[in-house]
């Protein structure tokens, strides 16, 4: 355990935010998951509609440093594929 006031105070920190990490990180996850779910179903309409409530969250985890940008382009792009060859 941390033993200075400082060290205590960069341990909160790293708690608060390794929390607000993985909440973002599991959002993210979720509307991937869901991109992909509709995908295979079929249903065209649900995945693109799923595909753009995905994009934006993938964004926002590369803007907020939790993804390179590469894989969220990558990511953005092989969802957009799949759902174009529905």
């Amino acid at each position: 355990m941390a033993n200075s006031l400082s060290a205590r105070k960069r341990a909160r920190q790293a708690e608060k935010n390794r929390r607000r990490n993985a909440s973002q990180r599991s959002h993210v996850r979720t509307a991937i998951k869901n991109v992909l779910r509709a995908i295979e179903k079929g249903d065209k309409a649900t995945a693109e509609a799923a595909y753009k409530a995905a994009v934006p969250a993938i964004d926002r985890s590369v803007s907020k440093g939790l993804m390179p940008k590469n894989k969220a382009a990558r990511h953005k792009s092989r969802l957009n594929s799949h759902v174009r060859d529905l």
